[in-house]
């Protein structure tokens, strides 16, 4: 199937999705109310095979040593499948599900699937990455770019992580964990009993974004948009806390935003 850009309805929700631009999420609207900041590299897209940076491009596998091109120098950052063509596996009027094959910069082969499904009050991401060949450390995770304001209403961010990952002054975790500090952050926390972030617009929209994973990165540096970003390990994870796909165990997550009126 073409990498044409995929329209997802369910009630009064709408997702498009756009295989062609990194297989992210273009916008979700709700009752015509967009939820996500628009443009070209914003929207809600997978990180894979790695999440946030990592140190200097730089991470080992056994004795050798690979390096990824220092997309945010000094480091790397978010993958690679962000900045490529997905291919459509199948569609229906709410559901979508987009593969990818890695492959150069990233030394490994696989494939990674993405199932977007909608209902009329949740978006569910699924996504897994398998090998046939040789095993590999990958990380998984979704970015998205949630608008801070609707219809001019302010969002507030509501979570109670167990920990937080110090961070250097190289954006990196130091291997620390400190307890969770007030914002603005950038920062990566634990949640061991899975990731549940609450964002409210009041008198607008609750949002909750949950996931069984237990690290999630939440950002709220900038003016347009904040973001929450479950995902299967820290920044720096292919060296700190790698995750093994094999032939036998796919590596796979998801997360679901559910949303409520208010």
């Amino acid at each position: 199937m073409s990498n044409e850009p995929i329209t997802l309805t369910a009630g009064d929700a709408e997702a498009t999705v756009l295989p062609g631009n990194g297989g992210r999420i273009g916008g979700l609207r709700v009752g015509g109310t967009e939820l996500l900041r628009q443009g070209e590299r914003y929207g809600c897209f997978p990180m894979v095979p790695w999440c946030g940076r990592i140190r200097e491009g730089r991470f080992r596998d056994g004795a050798v040593v690979h390096r990824m091109p220092l997309n945010s120098p000094p480091h790397a950052i978010h993958g690679t499948a962000r900045d490529a063509a997905w291919r459509t596996a199948r569609v229906t009027a709410d559901e979508a599900v987009l593969t990818y094959d890695l492959t150069d910069p990233w030394p490994y082969s696989g494939r990674v699937t993405q199932v977007i499904a909608l209902t009329g009050d949740a978006l569910t991401l699924t996504m897994s990455v398998e090998t046939y060949e040789s095993s590999f450390p990958a990380q998984i995770g979704w970015h998205p770019w949630f608008n801070r304001t609707l219809d001019g209403t302010g969002v507030e961010i509501d979570f109670d992580p167990a920990w937080q990952e110090e961070r250097g002054d190289d954006h990196l975790p130091t291997g620390n964990r400190i307890d969770p500090k007030p914002g603005p952050w950038d920062d990566c926390f634990g949640m061991p009993d899975g990731v549940d972030v609450t964002l409210t617009w009041p008198e607008r929209l609750e949002l909750k974004v949950t996931s069984r994973e237990e690290w999630v990165v939440v950002y709220d540096e900038q003016e347009a948009a904040v973001c929450v970003e479950p995902q299967t390990g820290p920044p720096d994870g292919l060296n700190t806390l790698p995750r093994l796909v094999t032939p036998l165990e796919p590596l796979e997550a998801t997360t679901t935003w559910r949303w409520t009126r208010l």
